[in-house]
């Protein structure tokens, strides 16, 4: 029998799509070459982002006003969710569902042929595998450890951190702490690339993340769990026959994807058109919001998320969640430009309307690879 959907990849968007649409009702044929491979990553959401039918008990630790640092401190004030890697995978069940051991090849609107030479049909067949890496695209990379919570001295869980205590040479690319908690007795402490071509190594980060422990009082053996992360924010393509981060789903400004595609598992499961055309339109806008980035000198990075995160809580949210708010992004970037600094909006402008601008010293060309 053909199956009325066929999900091939089995990241956090394939299994969420597949789950919803077994369950409602559908036949559905999943292709992964490692089904049963548990997950190993952290994933977090903003709260307001988590779907109704998502079990609360996949929520780990809930941070109700995370904390940025540019130069100075801001609160932000919107519960930010770390969930529990275990439990979100467990609960995006595939009991139901046909699961095929193999790689999906090749993807036609409604066909996949398998590296065994098998081909599977269905009357839609989507791609979740997610992006491949590519020196053409920008990446975002990150080195963590995960501590005793006790170790941390009261730290205060951290959105983003860009104070300049981990190690780095002045004018160097710049890279930021991540802390959130994994539950009640353990924290994620992870230093971040947010967006380079090429992004800043593993071994690059984790010497600025010992660094900027040491400089903290924060004990740090090096027998701690680690976590490595690295993935493209670009070249996701928008449509009906992708979803996740091959889909345009990722926030190509901040690698954001799974509330996106938690919230949108639904109406992909339903036939529904998610991208509509002020989607399409926020993500060519979203886009320019990483050649932006891209453009920033190392050492104004700081300042422009103080800008940001200066704006008022409606404005961030708009531009961090509303995927299909065109009129909200818009004002929210409006915005942010018109606060920005005289120079950095020069540069800001120019990279979003991709003119070339001469880096400054070391700056975001040394960076970011434009």
């Amino acid at each position: 029998m053909t199956p009325d959907l066929v999900v091939c990849g089995l990241g956090p968007a394939g299994r969420a799509l597949a789950h919803r649409a077994v369950a409602r009702g559908l036949t559905v044929t999943v292709v992964d070459p490692a089904p049963e491979r548990r997950w190993t990553a952290t994933y977090a959401v903003w709260a307001d982002e988590l779907p109704e039918w998502l079990a609360p008990d996949v929520v780990a630790a809930t941070v109700p006003r995370p904390l940025a640092w540019g130069t100075r401190a801001h609160r932000l004030d919107r519960p930010y969710v770390v969930l529990d890697t275990g439990r979100l995978q467990t609960a995006l069940g595939l009991a139901d569902a046909n699961v095929v051991t193999d790689r999906a090849a090749h993807i036609a609107p409604e066909r996949v042929t398998l590296v065994s030479g098998a081909t599977i049909t269905g009357a839609r067949v989507i791609d979740a595998r997610g992006l491949a890496r590519s020196p053409a695209r920008a990446e975002q990379t990150a080195y963590g450890v995960i501590v005793d919570a006790e170790r941390c001295g009261g730290l205060d869980p951290l959105f983003m951190d860009w104070r300049p205590d981990n190690g780095a040479a002045p004018g160097a690319p710049r890279s930021f702490l991540y802390a959130v908690p994994l539950d009640a007795e353990r924290m994620l402490l992870e230093e971040t690339c947010l967006a380079g071509r090429p992004a800043l190594t593993g071994a690059q980060l984790r010497a600025r993340l010992r660094h900027r422990l040491d400089a903290r009082g924060i004990r740090y053996t090096g027998e701690e769990p680690v976590e490595h992360v690295r993935f493209p924010v670009q070249g996701g393509r928008v449509g009906r026959r992708r979803f996740g981060a091959a889909g345009g789903f990722l926030h190509p400004a901040t690698g954001y994807s799974v509330g996106a595609t938690l919230a949108s598992a639904d109406a992909v499961a339903a036939g529904q058109d998610v991208w509509p055309a002020a989607a399409r339109v926020v993500h060519r806008l979203r886009g320019a919001g990483l050649r932006a980035l891209l453009a920033l000198p190392p050492d104004d990075l700081p300042l422009f998320f103080d800008t940001f995160f200066a704006l008022p809580p409606a404005t961030q949210r708009a531009y961090l969640s509303g995927r299909t708010d065109l009129a909200g992004t818009a004002k929210a970037m409006s915005a942010l430009f018109v606060a920005l600094p005289g120079r950095l909006r020069r540069r800001v402008a120019a990279a979003t309307l991709g003119v070339p601008v001469p880096a400054r010293g070391r700056g975001a060309s040394a960076m970011m690879g434009v």
